[in-house]
């Protein structure tokens, strides 16, 4: 049975984008708005952020969250805790499936479906996240500054990042937990910066309430830290429902958008967030959120369309 009730827009994702998206759409206090959340993502496992504005002693993924997402329920925005797996363009709507079996219908969808990083199952991993143990240099390369520091990674992605971490300590340790291969340059490379390197599958993080102490391995070997990062590579970008609804994807498989809209190449598409091309950071992504909803928003109202024609302009 076709769902009778049509949502303005669908926002699928209730990550730190999503939520933002939701904000902003609901305080224009003139569309119905559904968020669908998996309830599970890169900012679930985050403890901690350290660079956003207003936080200057952090604040941990899930809480950002349920901030995010009583804010936006103040401001008459649902949601429904489910996955998506499949949509599509029907008659002029966009329709949305889930897992639970419920369909949905909007005029409009933001895909807000974020990236998830790609690391191993060991015990201690998690809980350090984000509060001693990082994955992106541009916003934590700080918290390592001139601290004992061990990278767990694999191959070539963790030797790259092992140089971009050296230029915070000199205290760097590279364990290849994959031993996957190393070109001879970037060995080189690391060795004239000072760079310890290992290899052996990891065992456990060793940590004091989410603060790390050392990395055991498998065979015994242990490294004491103050600090860690991950590369791993291969993190899951989550643009299968772009593909569904044929939008352009690029070779990273992240999606391609209007950098001044966010609009896809699909009319009445947008993603913002990790999602799309950009560096992924909170702010970023909040930022993305933010203009994807003016321009979503503006793409709705009949004032915008009568003014320019059918098409959303900008104002300024």
């Amino acid at each position: 049975m076709e769902p009778t009730q049509v949502y303005d827009c669908i926002i699928i994702g209730g990550g730190i984008a999503g939520l933002q998206a939701a904000i902003q759409l609901g305080r224009y206090s003139a569309h119905r708005v559904l968020v669908i959340d998996a309830g599970f993502g890169r900012s679930t496992l985050c403890q901690q952020y350290h660079n956003l504005l207003g936080f200057p002693d952090g604040i941990s993924g899930q809480e950002l969250r349920s901030r995010g997402r009583r804010q936006a329920e103040s401001y008459g925005v649902e949601f429904v805790l489910d996955t998506v797996k499949g949509a599509r363009k029907r008659e002029g709507r966009l329709q949305v499936d889930t897992l639970s079996g419920t369909g949905y219908t909007g005029k409009t969808v933001l895909l807000a479906t974020g990236v998830l990083d790609r690391f191993p199952d060991v015990p201690g991993m998690v809980p350090t996240l984000g509060l001693s143990v990082y994955v992106c240099p541009d916003c934590d390369g700080y918290e390592i500054q001139d601290r004992k520091t061990v990278l767990m990674g694999a191959g070539r992605t963790g030797a790259e990042m092992a140089l971009l971490l050296a230029e915070r300590t000199r205290d760097l340790t590279y364990i290849n937990h994959e031993r996957t291969d190393v070109a001879p340059q970037l060995l080189h490379q690391m060795a004239e910066r000072g760079i310890r390197y290992e290899e052996g599958e990891i065992a456990e993080v060793q940590h004091t309430e989410g603060f790390i102490r050392s990395v055991m391995l498998k065979d015994g070997r242990s490294f004491a830290a103050e600090r860690g990062f991950i590369a791993f590579g291969g993190n899951e970008v989550h643009s299968g429902l772009a593909a569904q609804l044929g939008v352009t994807i690029s070779n990273n498989r992240h999606v391609e958008t209007d950098p001044r809209t966010k609009q896809t190449s699909v009319p009445g598409v947008w993603a913002a967030g990790d999602l799309g091309v950009h560096a992924e950071q909170v702010s970023v992504a909040m930022g993305e959120g933010s203009i994807a909803a003016i321009w979503i928003h503006k793409a709705l109202s009949p004032c915008y369309n009568q003014l320019n024609g059918g098409e959303a302009e900008d104002d300024s």
